[in-house]
């Protein structure tokens, strides 16, 4: 492989069997690199948009507030402000006398006019430069207007996209606490860290009150201000997106005395096992609830693996690449490919920890790469030198694999498909399926260069009869 690693990046790229396992992560993108990674203010603003009935006001540049809900489909079941995207537009006049000012007009119009049940009010790069004092506007509109008006110290440049997970769970936590906890079941829980990507939260949610289990609060996909101020009722928060919002989890913990477990949703048997680890914690008080609960996963996969094991027979022996924002993601992909025959041969995250990685060595096959804070360059050389036959990511890894000739699946913010749960493994598997098998891919360089790189006809047959394509 001709060699594109950057020789300061050398340890966070391991391969599995070449040397002991060793890694490096957690640490600022290196400059010129053009890493994948996002910034602190886009870390706060991935947790914290889907908050549906909030006002979200960006101070800073115009172009900041380009991240908006349309880049994150997180559904809402009610209001949508979340969908409007507000900017306090700073120019050069402001970034010299101040945007304090300027940032009280706009909170106090948006109030008056949207009448949100709070106001959350990013940081950027620029405001962190010239010095406006976010938490004297924030207190002194909140007293005006008698709602929760809350700072998040945003500022792009303090440190990488888990730094704004951070600063959004701190900002999340000074809402609660202040709401009523009366009407609360002891069999209660908080999802944290879905975001309801195309309504999956809906899904888990159902298969929680199939179990008798009350949700309390969604953190944050579809949620609400009200139900975040009374989140600290519940019994138990169940922790998915572990980078995004587990910080929100021990300050919880700390604070409320609530526990936590740490669950994904995504694929057959990590959404088995996050029913059954939340049974187990309420069993003492509901005998009968994993009864329910097995009750529940046996249904589900009584239509599942039937249709599972047609794409499986199609698919035994292929490749795959994962570079996901979460590990977590990356964990659950990893068995999600093995259930339909895959083998992965790439896998790393955005913000994954030592933990992560650790994790991540020991579930994987040997000759496996795993990567921290990847960049395009990297990425490009080792779809290429695996061969892989599908690769997933987000929008930017997209290019990458249309550019090589591999097939794409998006398992990030734009998906109009639900991929978590019993039926988001379906999905999984049904795009993974005709992304490999799509016939489009003989007349790519990379599959026609090389012996055995055209489908069969009987790949093709089997691509036609269950994805209904043609050559």
């Amino acid at each position: 492989m001709e060699n594109l690693i950057f020789e300061e990046r050398a340890d966070q790229i391991h391969r599995k069997g070449e040397k002991p396992y060793q890694m490096s992560c957690d640490r600022d993108s290196l400059a010129g690199a053009v890493s994948q990674r996002a910034c602190v203010f886009c870390g706060s603003r991935v947790v914290l948009y889907p908050i549906a009935d909030a006002v979200h006001l960006v101070h800073g540049p115009i172009g900041c507030a380009a991240y908006t809900w349309d880049i994150r489909g997180a559904l809402s079941s009610g209001p949508e402000l979340h969908r409007l995207s507000f900017s306090t537009d700073l120019q050069e006049k402001d970034v010299i006398f101040g945007g304090e000012e300027k940032l009280h007009r706009a909170l106090t119009e948006l109030i008056d006019r949207h009448q949100p049940r709070a106001a959350f009010v990013y940081s950027t790069c620029i405001v962190g430069l010239i010095g406006d004092d976010l938490k004297s506007v924030c207190r002194k509109v909140s007293e005006e207007k008698s709602i929760p008006v809350i700072p998040v110290e945003s500022e792009g440049f303090k440190g990488n996209k888990r730094a704004g997970y951070n600063a959004a769970c701190r900002a999340m936590f000074q809402l609660m606490g202040t709401g009523a906890t009366d009407s609360i079941s002891p069999l209660s829980i908080n999802i944290l860290g879905d975001f309801n990507l195309a309504g999956e939260i809906w899904i888990i949610r159902d298969y929680f009150q199939k179990m008798g289990i009350e949700v309390v609060a969604n953190i944050t996909g579809d949620g609400r201000v009200a139900d975040l101020q009374r989140a600290h009722g519940a019994a138990l928060n169940v922790v998915q997106c572990s980078g995004a919002t587990i910080d929100l989890a021990r300050m919880m913990q700390e604070s409320f005395g609530t526990p936590f477990i740490r669950v994904s949703y995504f694929g057959v048997e990590d959404m088995a096992e996050a029913l059954y680890s939340v049974a187990r914690f309420f069993e003492d008080r509901d005998p009968r609830i994993m009864e329910r609960a097995r009750d529940l996963v046996r249904e589900e996969l009584s239509t599942l693996y039937p249709k599972l094991q047609e794409y499986r027979k199609a698919l035994q022996g292929k490749k795959a690449a994962i570079y996901v924002g979460g590990a977590f993601k990356a964990f659950s992909l990893i068995k999600a490919f093995r259930l339909i025959g895959m083998r992965v041969v790439l896998v790393g995250s955005q913000t994954g920890t030592e933990e992560d990685y650790q994790e991540l060595h020991d579930i994987t096959d040997e000759g496996t790469i795993i990567v921290d804070d990847s960049n395009p360059l990297e990425l490009s050389s080792f779809l290429k030198e695996k061969d892989v036959d599908v690769f997933v990511g987000g929008v930017k890894e997209r290019p990458i694999a249309y550019k090589l000739g591999v097939g794409f699946c998006d398992h990030n913010h734009e998906r109009k498909e639900p991929l978590e749960g019993f039926v988001g493994m379906l999905h999984f598997a049904h795009e993974i399926y005709t992304s490999v098998m799509s016939p489009v891919w003989r007349f790519v360089p990379r599959k026609s260069s090389h012996s055995g790189g055209e489908l069969s006809s009987k790949a093709m047959g089997g691509c036609t009869r269950l994805a209904g394509l043609s050559a």
